[in-house]
């Protein structure tokens, strides 16, 4: 089997158990393959709640936003023109920069023909890398009020080491850090619940994934409440279902109390190792 394989978990809204099965999958495979598990939810991490991870490193991240020499500047707009997000504009002939709505391309820079614009580095978060449990521990972290998480998220990508299995908690949603952090990963578990809303935000996470072409599955936790429905919709699109949770209430206080299921329950620890099997052999790896 291959160990090294990098997996997505992600859900089309929150609050389905997603970081519930990345951190039990993470904690039941450690004793087989080196592991490492990246809270990619920057906006609201919480996989570190239930490691207490030892960090040993934060750097800062940041994006390149541009600072207008005014005595250059000819006023002729082409950078103000360029931007799609209005970052820079160009207003009562001076060139206004608005720096948290900027991301970084760099566009504006290259553009301008009297080389009035330069970059410089704005800090948007954070990243903390550490240890726990025998797991690699990384998570970002973004700054209140900025709205680019993007940037934390491809950082924290391009430390994925080569020589682990890598385990992603991935934003809520369908978003652009959703996207940001499904890019090139080997397969997506899609965690999802027996509900109306859990069932209309699973076929827009499904339709993410096939754009992007990752194979996925779905796991379906409090699986023996609600409808019928997530079950049939996945019948009928050849979805593979990787894993169903019932619901009781041992493991909700589990939950509460941040302990991990795999820990207080070994037999699910068990189920946790077949589901990475199935994972590996569905993956593009």
């Amino acid at each position: 089997m291959k160990s090294t394989v990098t997996i997505a978990i992600a859900s089309g809204k929150g609050g389905t158990g997603k970081t519930t099965i990345a951190t039990n999958l993470a904690y039941s495979i450690k004793s087989l393959y080196p592991v490492e598990l990246i809270d990619c939810d920057v906006e609201e991490p919480n996989s570190h709640l239930f490691f207490n991870p030892s960090f040993h490193s934060r750097e800062e991240v940041g994006v390149l936003v541009p600072v207008v020499d005014e005595k250059r500047c000819i006023s002729c707009g082409k950078c103000a023109d360029l931007c799609m997000y209005n970052a820079i504009s160009l207003i009562a002939e001076k060139i206004l920069v608005f720096p948290e709505l900027c991301h970084g391309c760099g566009g504006c820079s290259f553009i301008c023909p009297t080389n009035a614009i330069r970059e410089e580095k704005r800090g948007v978060g954070w990243i903390e890398e550490g240890e726990a449990l025998g797991i690699h521990f990384m998570h970002g972290i973004l700054n209140i009020g900025s709205p680019l998480a993007p940037p934390i998220i491809n950082e924290l990508k391009n430390k994925i080491s080569n020589d682990k299995v890598t385990i992603l908690d991935a934003p809520p949603g369908t978003s652009c850090p959703v996207v940001s952090t499904l890019i090139a990963v080997d397969y997506v578990v899609l965690v999802t619940e027996p509900t109306p809303f859990g069932f209309y935000d699973l076929k827009l996470a499904v339709e993410v994934v096939r754009k992007l072409q990752i194979p996925f599955g779905v796991i379906i936790n409090r699986a023996d409440l609600g409808e019928a429905k997530v079950e049939e919709y996945c019948s009928l699109e050849k979805i593979p279902i990787l894993l169903k949770i019932p619901f009781k209430r041992e493991y909700a206080a589990c939950y509460a109390r941040g302990n991990m299921l795999t820990k207080e329950f070994p037999e699910l620890k068990e189920e946790f190792k077949q589901l990475f099997e199935e994972i590996v052999r569905g993956s593009k790896v």
